[in-house]
């Protein structure tokens, strides 16, 4: 289903009661809105929630920016360094502004706002800027922009950044499947053609490596979100994974310090995804805090 908000057409889908109060479920960086695994999604409606998840814009099968030119990362980076304001299409708080817009397009006044990764850096603008839209926030495996907190591992960045400039299917589905197991970790296993078949959905639904770039332009300008997140008055619960390679757990421990209340929940053995084997830890945390 689509929904028009703020001039995108954001993809989304809704499991569960409208009636029940709602969690918006916001995916991370060139990430689609099927990687909130259905499990995860079920559990939530099962405790009594209705739960909504979509596709950011530039990602899966909502609006892409084919207008606006990939950016130049490394020129970003060196702009940032360089205390200068860079030029992006887009920002983190346009992407908050996209979620608004989608509950708004939906009838929502208020939310519970979960976001993974990137999703966490736009579920925690999100809540700085509409507080009276935000019941309760989750930031998972996320981090507040702080320069001074540990990088991903090289071959986590490897992954995430040099991926095949080719539209040979078979490739793509080979580094899918490669970058899967090393941003997980090897606490939690997946079967491997469950991951392969995984991946394939994934690929066949949206391959757009356009977006991406668009996307990290937006974290790279977004910058230090500590004195933000100051401000966030909503109920927080901050989930991180003890073995996250991508964005280590000291991101989940600084977002933690820098909203005042927030909880902190460590998932031993948890990389950069949501296994099924801690989806009721999570689950449980996300209630905790919602209820």
């Amino acid at each position: 289903m689509k929904a028009r908000a703020y001039g995108m057409e954001l993809e989304y889908e809704s499991f569960g009661n409208p009636a029940d109060p709602t969690i918006l479920l916001i995916m991370g960086l060139g990430a689609q809105l099927t990687l909130w695994p259905l499990p995860f999604v079920e559990a939530l409606v099962e405790r009594g929630f209705h739960v909504v998840r979509y596709d950011n814009r530039d990602v899966g099968l909502s609006t892409k920016l084919d207008h606006a030119r990939p950016p130049r990362i490394g020129m970003l980076v060196l702009q940032r360094l360089l205390r200068l304001r860079p030029r992006v299409p887009y920002t983190i708080g346009d992407m908050a502004a996209d979620a608004a817009g989608l509950l708004d397009a939906l009838g929502i006044e208020k939310a519970h706002i979960v976001g993974a990764s990137m999703g966490g850096m736009i579920a925690q603008v999100f809540a700085a800027t509409y507080p009276d839209r935000t019941l309760s926030l989750t930031s998972i495996m996320s981090t507040t922009g702080n320069p001074r907190l540990s990088r991903a591992s090289r071959e986590a960045m490897d992954v995430l950044v040099n991926r095949p400039k080719t539209d040979d299917f078979e490739a793509l589905v080979a580094h899918g499947v490669r970058a899967s197991k090393v941003l997980a970790g090897p606490a939690f296993p997946v079967e491997p053609e469950v991951l392969e078949a995984r991946v394939r959905e994934t690929i066949q639904r949206s391959n757009y490596p356009d977006g991406f770039a668009r996307q990290v332009a937006a974290i790279v300008a977004d910058g230090d979100r500590r004195e933000r997140l100051k401000t966030i008055k909503a109920p927080t619960v901050v989930i991180h994974g003890t073995d996250d390679t991508l964005v280590p757990i000291d991101g989940g421990r600084d977002t933690a310090a820098s909203i005042p209340g927030a909880r902190l929940v460590e998932v031993r053995g948890m990389g950069h995804n949501v296994p099924v084997e801690v989806i009721p830890e999570i689950v449980d945390a996300i209630e905790s805090v919602a209820r």
